[in-house]
């Protein structure tokens, strides 16, 4: 596997160019997979402006609102790596309300976020409406390998150095969830796409 330099730039275009490539006559869920430190929200955001450029409907989730509730992610204690690794993303919910609409003749209707797990309480959203050909850019961590019915997926990926500069004090306790998530899961191959991060401004596209 080589690393192809990239701009930050050309890479959001060259992603927008892939996604905007599926079908028109059907919907898009494409995840962007990494670790907080990796910060796949931003590249998740970054796409929705060029792939409306390309006429494609772009609507943003993030895996972050489909939580469980405190009582059953918490149940174990606040720091066990694997209830993180194995627990804390409601697969259900995040199929059910936002992949599963998107399969074909489903309905389209999509709820962006379930359950704020700040405050521990739903947020009570109304559903939205993705146009047919519209693309759902839902971003999270260890997204992959959960048989979650993703249509492209992206992986940023981070040396393990990197990961852990990149990781504050109070969430260390998660690095161990995000090593057996390399070992089981192997992104780096599983993902449609791969990109390094270890240097934000200069990405690279890791190429098999």
């Amino acid at each position: 596997m080589r690393a192809r330099p990239i701009s930050r730039e050309a890479l959001v275009e060259e992603l927008a160019e892939l996604i905007a490539a599926r079908p028109a006559g059907t919907w898009t869920r494409v995840a962007v997979d990494g670790a907080p430190a990796a910060r796949p929200e931003e590249l998740a955001d970054a796409l929705v402006a060029p792939l409306r450029v390309r006429g494609r409907a772009a609507l943003r989730v993030s895996a972050g609102d489909f939580l469980r509730p405190a009582s059953l992610r918490l149940e174990y204690g606040r720091t066990d790596p694997q209830v993180f690794y194995d627990e804390w993303l409601d697969t259900d919910a995040l199929t059910r309300e936002v992949l599963d609409p998107l399969e074909p003749g489903g309905s389209g209707r999509v709820l962006p976020a379930l359950w704020d797990s700040r405050i521990d309480r739903a947020y009570r959203m109304p559903y939205e409406e993705v146009p047919t050909g519209g693309v759902v850019l839902v971003d999270g961590t260890l997204l992959l390998g959960r048989w979650l019915a993703f249509d492209v997926s992206v992986h940023v990926w981070l040396s393990r150095g990197a990961l852990e500069r990149g990781t504050p004090e109070d969430e260390r306790w998660r690095l161990p969830a995000y090593e057996r998530y390399e070992h089981e899961v192997r992104p780096q191959e599983s993902a449609d796409v791969v990109v390094r991060a270890d240097h934000p401004d200069r990405p690279a596209v890791l190429v098999r």
